[in-house]
């Protein structure tokens, strides 16, 4: 879903420059945005499909895979939602994730390597997390929060040539005014973009949380992310628009991604879960 409203956004702004090259004015401006918007709005409705087919997934058989699909079906049951489609990629990166607009059509991908090295208890710490990004509407969160960036980047460009334009007129307050919308034009996209990825770095640990809650067992997703960060491997078939769906963050594990990733860091999160685990085995004793 993500990757369909950056397409849109990178579909309006070459409309968009087609439209300013050959000054058709306003009303160029308004079709150019309804012709984009009709072949998005189509594109929004086929998010899962284009999803899965890019990623290259596979739909596995109950014979190849029968505990996964148990431990999908098991805790769909307990969160109180429609069994999700599974379906595998053969990669050998350990990694996962969700897509899907609501629990109705929702989708969970794992990959080959994830299913390789992990034990039941990992992959149920797993698959719960997934399922809590599902139930949350976090996929469709994640989408608005694209939006609301693009909408920021467009409101900016129009800054920019409100500068453009006031650098011609010989009145210092507007002049001011111009370089004051300049400012703004350049750090409103970035801030929102470190917006978006402080809201996704939230409802990662969110999504830890309520996986724990549902498999009342912290250490199995604690055990499992320490496995995947053991075993890390960027995603062949994986981009900046699909990363955020991940459990962790496919692409390049260097210092500058970390900084601008949409996760937040595995040990940390880690810590998290082993803290609540300890809490309820303290709570436990009390009892």
């Amino acid at each position: 879903m993500v990757y369909c409203f950056y397409h849109f956004f990178f579909a309006f702004f070459v409309c968009y420059a087609v439209v300013s090259y050959f000054e058709l004015g306003e009303i160029g401006i308004i079709i150019a945005f309804l012709i984009v918007l009709f072949t998005n709005y189509y594109a929004y409705q086929k998010s899962n499909e284009i999803i899965l087919n890019y990623s290259g997934v596979r739909e596995p058989t109950r014979e190849e895979y029968p505990y996964l699909l148990n431990v999908v079906e098991g805790l769909s049951i307990a969160a109180g939602i429609p069994t999700p489609k599974i379906y595998i990629m053969d990669d050998p990166s350990p990694n996962a994730f969700a897509t899907g607009k609501d629990p109705q059509n929702s989708v969970v991908v794992v990959t080959k390597g994830l299913l390789d090295i992990l034990n039941r208890t990992e992959l149920e710490g797993v698959i719960a997390h997934e399922i809590s990004h599902i139930k949350n509407y976090d996929v469709r969160l994640q989408t608005i929060a694209a939006v609301m960036v693009g909408l920021i980047v467009i409101l900016g460009d129009g800054l920019k040539r409100s500068f453009y334009y006031s650098k011609r007129r010989r009145d210092k307050d507007e002049n001011i005014l111009g370089i004051v919308s300049l400012i703004i034009a350049i750090l409103a996209p970035f801030l929102a973009t470190l917006l978006r990825f402080a809201l996704s770095r939230q409802r990662e640990y969110m999504a830890d949380a309520s996986a724990a809650m549902l498999t009342r067992y912290p250490e199995g997703l604690a055990s499992a992310l320490e496995k995947i960060a053991k075993n890390f491997q960027p995603i062949k078939r994986a981009n900046v628009m699909t990363a955020p769906l991940y459990i962790v963050n496919p692409l390049s594990s260097n210092a500058v991604s970390k900084l601008f990733s949409t996760h937040p860091p595995i040990e940390e999160r880690i810590r998290r879960l082993r803290m609540m685990g300890e809490r309820w085995k303290m709570l436990d004793k009390e009892g």
